[in-house]
């Protein structure tokens, strides 16, 4: 095989992503070519303050330019009839009483297809062109041991994912070790505001010291009750009423105090687990491997 062309961080800017960015820049892995960052638009304020920090501190002394994606927003999307919209794994009771998923499409539409473009663009091959055979970046993701069997590759021949994190046998523990020697302990879980597959924890963590956030989802999980405002008002309504949490029951109501088994096994670890206060699933959302497994996802709703 032939030498990649650029070497490309897919930056979540969760604890992984950063943790490789800082390797690189420290020269304690490979230089990186090029960072980006897949915004969807509707990720907490501490995301974006923490990404801007990155790019100040870290990124740009080492040469290492980010890219922000651009275009579109997934909650704006949802409740804009006029706008076609890419479901997110929503919760849904159905009129039987059973629980139900709807598929996930947004991390495809929200995240990978910009990775896929912006890779294009940087390989010479933008839109539709075909990419030459041979031509590819190798694209860091950010997958630690402890989540081993979510490291896949990119599907697409022009990029060649490859898992540092693995390679140096960290754990996310290690990357949050490592992120406190080098003051950057205060380095967020990425993931959209109202995404389903957040955890116990981290909407309590929202709840009790991200109050404008807290509220904005808790409108949301109200506003979506019957589906997206496209399906709604082009006559294919949601079959049944959709939620946010897990439980089915409106977010403000829903049962998050609730301390999971997992939870507690969590608290026994280390000082830095009971900081990081883990759940259930991990909950941020890194764009090649979106951290709500697929076993999680029960029967499709119809919508």
């Amino acid at each position: 095989m032939s030498e990649p062309r650029f070497r490309v961080l897919s930056l979540g800017a969760g604890v992984q992503s950063t943790a490789l960015l800082l390797l690189s820049a420290l020269g304690q892995l490979p230089p990186l070519d090029v960072a980006i960052f897949a915004d969807t638009g509707w990720e907490p304020a501490a995301v974006y303050a923490h990404l801007d920090r990155l790019e100040r501190e870290v990124a740009q002394p080492a040469g290492i330019p980010i890219i922000r994606t651009g275009g579109g927003n997934i909650r704006a999307d949802a409740l804009d009839p006029a706008h076609r919209f890419a479901s997110m794994p929503l919760f849904v009771r159905n009129p039987g009483g059973t629980v139900g998923m709807v598929r996930r499409q947004c991390t495809d539409e929200y995240k990978l297809k910009k990775i896929k473009r912006e890779v294009r663009a940087l390989l010479g091959y933008p839109g539709t062109r075909r990419v030459p055979a041979g031509v590819f970046v190798e694209q860091w993701v950010g997958i630690s041991v402890d989540e081993f069997t979510r490291a896949k590759g990119s599907g697409i021949r022009y990029a060649i994912n490859r898992h540092p994190l693995l390679e140096l046998d960290w754990a996310r523990n290690d990357c949050m070790r490592f992120l406190a020697r080098h003051g950057w302990q205060s380095t967020p879980k990425s993931a959209c505001i109202g995404c389903p597959f957040h955890s116990n924890a981290q909407w309590r963590h929202i709840r009790d010291h991200q109050p404008d956030e807290w509220a904005d989802a808790v409108a949301f999980d109200h506003a979506i009750r019957h589906g997206n405002a496209r399906g709604r008002e082009g006559g294919s309504p949601l079959l049944g009423q959709a939620y946010l949490h897990r439980s089915c029951v409106p977010l403000d109501q829903a049962p998050i105090d609730t301390v999971t088994a997992h939870e507690w096994a969590q608290r026994q670890g280390s000082l830095l687990d009971v900081l990081a206060e883990q759940a259930e699933e991990p909950s941020g959302c890194s764009p090649w491997t979106c951290r709500g497994s697929d076993r999680d996802a029960v029967e499709e709703v119809a919508a």
